[in-house]
């Protein structure tokens, strides 16, 4: 009988020892979270400066933000959680004039995508940092 105790109490001490590291590691689940339009890296090089809004469209999707207040401009945005921590976020704007794009800029660097100098000096860098500055988050 004794022995028995013994046993039981030694159970119950090694279960508590080891039930602290297994609840620790218990938590609600968290799904991976992927919102908006992601732009892989085919697609960017595949716009160029004078399509049209539709060819646009076919190439990147319909944009995440379309502004009634900036119709010139469409943002595709891309963010990615997982088990609720952000690891990746992307933006991605295209400038138009009229019905055709003006501009691209890919978030980290303004450039249009051909990158001939006509173009680059059509584009100065007060403008760029003008619209950067009014974007909306």
């Amino acid at each position: 009988m004794r022995t028995k105790l013994i046993l039981v109490a030694v159970s119950v001490l090694l279960a508590s020892c080891s039930a602290t590291s297994w609840l620790s590691s218990f938590s609600p689940y968290k799904m991976e979270i992927r919102q908006g339009n992601l732009v892989a890296p085919e697609m960017r090089e595949r716009l160029r400066v004078g399509m049209s809004r539709q060819q646009v469209s076919g190439t990147l999707g319909s944009p995440l933000l379309s502004d009634v207040y900036h119709a010139n401009r469409w943002d595709y945005l891309y963010r990615l959680e997982v088990k609720g921590r952000l690891v990746e976020q992307h933006s991605f704007t295209v400038y138009f004039t009229g019905e055709f794009v003006s501009r691209i800029d890919d978030g980290a660097a303004p450039a249009t995508s051909s990158g001939t100098d006509e173009q680059a000096a059509a584009t100065p860098a007060g403008k760029d940092k003008a619209a950067l500055a009014g974007a909306v988050p």
